[in-house]
């Protein structure tokens, strides 16, 4: 399932790993986020209070428990005053109670940024298997997600995914024109492993020629991402920086996050 959203909810980028949350939220909603618009530091404002500042492309963070229900975001360009011009939204948020989510603020097909809200399937998986889903969240036309020099996954467009259900194992993967063989992203090794969904997220623009290939891993058993490398190699290789930096906003959301349960006289 998919919904539009605002560019990165950066409500996500907050949790550091392993980070404690109030008990109340773990009937709640899980929230990763992963900033992949190219050249654009943004701030990230939560119900009117800014929330995230200086947040980079390539970023990751979550995932962070949060109560189910509504959350308004805008994001505005780094260093703005308020959140009076944003450059996305402000859109709501909305998350499901038992929902694993991914945010991801990209750039549309012809190369507005925009965002997409993705629920992650972790679903049973068989023994021996895991779970690869693609996401094409760039600013190219429909792709076509190659293995092995064959097409596993035919004409994806932005910000449509697929899935498939493979052994565990490695997966040489490319990215490629739909209906082509010559690859724009890749080859890269990609790790599927048992009972883990595998997310790999197409990203930046073939135009400006900065496609890239991030990479998420999130146990089936609801555990933490094992992390996205969203640069040069594009393949997970432990926390995002941006994990650790969310370190000090963890403190601002959770306060945020109390103040409207508090002022609700309900909890969410």
């Amino acid at each position: 399932m998919r919904h539009p959203l605002l560019l990165a909810t950066g409500v996500g980028l907050c949790l550091a790993a392993g980070a404690v949350v109030p008990a109340s939220a773990a009937e709640g909603a899980q929230l990763s986020v992963l900033h992949a618009v190219p050249d654009l530091p943004v701030d990230v404002y939560v119900d009117g209070e800014l929330t995230i500042d200086d947040f980079q492309p390539g970023d990751l963070g979550g995932p962070l428990d949060l109560p189910a229900g509504t959350y308004s975001v805008a994001i505005t360009a780094a260093d703005a005053e308020d959140d009076s011009e944003p450059a996305i939204g402000p859109v709501d948020l909305e998350l499901s109670d038992g929902g694993n989510y991914t945010a991801v603020a990209h750039l549309d097909e012809g190369g507005d940024p925009t965002a997409t809200l993705f629920e992650n399937d972790l679903s049973e998986l068989a023994a021996g298997e895991g779970r690869l889903t693609v996401r094409h969240t760039a600013a190219a036309p429909a792709v076509d997600v190659l293995a092995g020099g064959e097409a596993v996954v035919s004409d994806l467009s932005n910000p449509d995914e697929a899935s498939l259900e493979l052994p565990a194992g490695t997966v040489s993967a490319a990215v490629a024109a739909a209906g082509t063989e010559d690859p724009v992203i890749g080859p890269a090794d990609v790790t599927v492993s048992e009972g883990t969904l595998t997310v790999a997220y197409a990203w930046g623009s073939l135009e400006d020629d900065n496609l890239d290939l991030a990479v998420q891993t999130i146990s089936a058993h609801g555990g933490t991402p094992g992390g996205v490398d969203a640069g040069t190699s594009g393949l997970a290789s432990g926390t995002s920086p941006a994990v650790v930096a969310g370190l000090g906003v963890m403190a601002l959301l959770t306060g945020l996050v109390l103040r409207r349960r508090v002022g609700a006289g309900t909890t969410r």
